[in-house]
């Protein structure tokens, strides 16, 4: 356009010629000047002033830093950031004093500030610790006990609440007791109506793995999982973000149900939140329908606690300070140079086998292998126990 404009057609003309605007022609013809085309800068630039007009002074910027510089070896509190910056300022009576916020900025372009920005990593994707669920291929229900609830005259209300990952597909019964053999009717109950996940995933209370106080302890509701062929997922203690899912549900149950109504029976309790599980699944009813597919639940199961252990068992953990892990009453070894660091630990009933790997958040998707032990699961049928109903203290 420059050349044509020197070699005597009109910018007007130009400018038809080229389909755009008189103006863009003149802009181009300004900017080249008198300057050969080879060594005209033709980059696009930013509009507007290369300095902004309200851009402090650079005596300003300098009386800012001498302030800074005396406050630092000077003052008696050792202060000298924008807040004491802009005190000092108005002690000693400056006419033009900037805002707090415009001596941040003054601290910040002249590369004085001491601080380091904190850095915000993208968090992982959901379920990001099980690949095919990171992936959205499989659907994992999460569940949880809500204590510390109390009806007038004293008596106890636990809650077991449960909600899909992917889907919100949620699931509460309240109870004045939830011990295992409940809970292992509500999660047939809840998957016969709705199907059955790839994986449960559960803390580590008694009622959803067992005992604690014997070694290869498999309780009621593990070995329901394994017979259904559910997967059950132990998330690891005192790891914050592994139940953030249902622990969520949990906070807007007791906000919406509990917290909104007074009830003088348990009956009423279940009533309000049947109601509150009904409006949240029809709120997230395309949510769930988007969600991965479960299995069908099958046709002609019948629970027995008394069958060799088999399948997966799945327990996140983190390991000690020499790269070891706890689970199952024993300690297994991971890795030294994996030390203080997440783990998943897959027990594998049928091939008598616990594979170790590690985890990181910042790379989700890569799950070392760091150790395989063998491990042979107990032979010992199931007993069941009769145990008295889990209850606040």
């Amino acid at each position: 356009m420059v050349r044509l404009v020197r070699n005597g057609q009109s910018q007007r003309s130009v400018a038809r010629q080229f389909g755009v605007s008189l103006n863009t022609v003149q802009r181009w013809v300004k900017r080249a000047a008198q300057s050969e085309l080879e060594d005209v800068d033709w980059s696009d630039q930013l509009p507007g002033p290369e300095r902004s007009p309200a851009r402090s002074v650079g005596t300003l910027e300098d009386r800012v830093l001498a302030i800074r510089k005396s406050l630092r070896e000077q003052s008696s509190l050792g202060e000298f950031g924008a807040v004491a910056i802009h005190c000092e300022m108005i002690h000693r009576g400056l006419k033009r004093i900037p805002s707090v916020r415009t001596i941040g900025r003054i601290l910040e372009r002249r590369g004085v500030l001491d601080g380091r920005r904190r850095v915000r990593r993208k968090a992982p994707p959901p379920g990001w610790y099980l690949r095919d669920l990171s992936a959205r291929k499989v659907e994992l229900d999460s569940f949880d006990i809500v204590e510390g609830l109390m009806l007038k005259g004293g008596r106890d209300v636990l809650v077991l609440n449960g909600i899909s990952l992917l889907g919100g597909l949620c699931c509460s019964w309240p109870r004045t007791s939830i011990t295992a053999a409940f809970t292992v009717q509500a999660l047939i109950e809840h998957w016969r109506k709705w199907g059955r996940p790839a994986y449960a995933k559960f803390d580590n209370d008694t009622v959803f793995q067992g005992a604690h106080q014997w070694p290869d302890s498999f309780g009621r509701v593990t070995r329901t999982c394994l017979s259904l062929g559910v997967i059950p997922v132990f998330a690891p203690p005192l790891q914050p973000g592994f139940q953030a899912d249902v622990e969520a549900f949990n906070g807007r149950w007791q906000e919406k149900v509990w917290s909104r109504f007074q009830f003088n029976n348990l009956a009423d309790v279940k009533r309000r939140s049947d109601r509150y599980v009904q409006a949240h699944r029809q709120k997230n009813s395309s949510r769930i329908e988007d969600a991965p597919s479960r299995r069908k639940f099958p046709t002609n199961w019948r629970l027995d606690l008394k069958q060799p252990l088999k399948g997966h068992v799945i327990f996140i953990r983190k390991t000690n300070e020499s790269g070891w892990v706890n689970a199952l009453g024993y300690s297994w070894e991971a890795s030294r140079l994996w030390c203080h660091r997440l783990v998943r630990m897959d027990v594998d009933l049928t091939s008598h086998e616990v594979r170790i790997y590690g985890l990181r958040r910042r790379e989700p998707d890569q799950h070392t292998l760091l150790a395989t032990h063998e491990y042979h699961p107990p032979t010992k049928p199931f007993r069941d126990e009769i145990k008295p109903p889990r209850r606040k203290e």
